[in-house]
């Protein structure tokens, strides 16, 4: 019987992946580069050092960016695509059942505590988490185990009776290294990953109902 429920916060709780991309993509359009799938997906779920689109771009066109002002405005951008999002399909029915049926809830996000923490409470859901655990807790973000320990630990729940829900590889395999089973709900940017090591995988949290998929695990 699971003890515990940790999600990904970034495409798993809301959907940010997909404006973040577009907003990239949007940055490389307009200055006539092109920025693929295959290239972005590289960075979905964690930070792999070495990644950098500014350089991509500018290698691609030649042109030398105004770094600072084109990251503000692509932030902008950002925010404001995001804000338009809703909480990913099923997540609230999921949170609902968890704490009818006792199960702790946590969050563990590669992305900085203000961003994980401002986004859970205008969603009004921040206070349904026991524990939020973030790039601020941590040396080394997903696929490094650590964020998924943090948090089960949080919970005072044992590995094997908590269950993770992501949306990208780096994620499952931070979850999976943490001895976590692992429900993955790819999204658009990350519907062509390789998530063989995971326990499920649906096309959106809504496929089942909470209590079919509790009783899977």
């Amino acid at each position: 019987m699971l003890q515990a429920i940790v999600f990904d916060f970034d495409g798993t709780i809301l959907e940010t992946e997909g404006p973040d991309y577009q907003s990239w993509q949007e940055i490389f359009d307009t200055h006539g580069g092109e920025l693929t799938l295959d290239v972005w997906i590289q960075c979905v779920g964690g930070a792999p050092a070495g990644f950098d689109p500014f350089a991509i771009l500018e290698e691609q066109t030649g042109i030398v960016l105004d770094r600072p002002s084109v990251h503000q405005a692509r932030r902008r951008r950002v925010v404001e695509l995001i804000q338009q999002q809703p909480p990913m399909p099923g997540v609230e029915a999921v949170i609902r059942a968890a704490q009818t049926a006792g199960i702790g809830l946590a969050v563990a996000s590669s992305s900085p505590r203000v961003w994980v923490e401002g986004n859970l409470n205008r969603l009004g859901l921040r206070s349904h988490f026991q524990a939020v655990r973030t790039a601020d807790d941590v040396e080394r973000v997903k696929p490094d185990p650590a964020l998924y320990r943090l948090a089960a630990a949080a919970l005072d729940s044992s590995p094997a009776r908590t269950l993770a829900i992501e949306d990208s590889r780096t994620g499952m395999l931070a979850a999976k290294g943490a001895g976590l089973h692992c429900l993955v709900v790819p999204n658009s940017v990350t519907q062509f990953s390789d998530f063989s090591q995971a326990d499920l995988r649906l096309t959106s949290l809504a496929d089942l109902t909470p209590t079919e998929l509790f009783n899977h695990f």
